[in-house]
């Protein structure tokens, strides 16, 4: 991928994004490399038109491109970062609210891949099955908050390079999705 990471702050763009169908399309190019249209639509049980569609969409904002070595049909699509941002504090409303629909389509999918993971849990080795699932109530200044987000992603950043390179993943290693969510509680709840 030619960067880390695209910053989005054009409405736009962020509107774009956020769609269910994009963004699975955009998560399978970082993790499964180039891929035709044809074959993200056999990955994603969805139609190679639509995700032609929705490639050519993703492309107009710079957040895909073309790969080398297609033509037509079989032209490859790739991502062209690892990861996407958008501003915590957007300096428009316009912004803030294609932010807040982005955010609110990721949350949709976070939620759906918990429960789908509560719905097999049961038919996983034990080993998986140990995956943790639960929240910490603690009561932090917003530094701290920010202090324990960096502290987190440092302990995260030995593993990432397994993302990109499939021969630095142990025998029996799995992709996971390891939530990452600090939600500041309203006083009532």
């Amino acid at each position: 991928m030619s960067k880390p990471v695209v910053e989005l702050t054009d409405p736009r763009a962020l509107r774009a994004l956020a769609h269910p169908l994009r963004l699975a399309l955009l998560g399978l190019l970082r993790r499964e490399g180039p891929l035709t249209a044809t074959r993200a639509g056999q990955l994603l049980d969805e139609s190679s038109a639509s995700c032609s569609f929705h490639l050519r969409q993703l492309a107009k904002y710079g957040l895909v491109e073309e790969a080398a070595g297609g033509t037509g049909r079989q032209r490859p699509w790739q991502a062209t970062a690892r990861a996407t941002s958008w501003p915590s504090r957007p300096a428009s409303m316009e912004v803030r609210a294609a932010t807040d629909a982005l955010s609110a389509v990721i949350a949709e999918r976070y939620l759906a891949a918990m429960l789908d993971w509560i719905g097999r849990r049961e038919s996983e080795p034990s080993e998986w099955r140990q995956a943790p699932f639960g929240d910490q109530d603690v009561y932090l200044t917003a530094d701290e908050m920010a202090e324990l987000a960096e502290r987190t992603a440092a302990l995260f950043a030995p593993y990432l390079p397994r993302t990109d390179d499939e021969s630095l993943r142990p025998a029996g290693a799995r992709r996971v999705m390891y939530l990452d969510v600090a939600l500041p509680i309203d006083r009532r709840s």
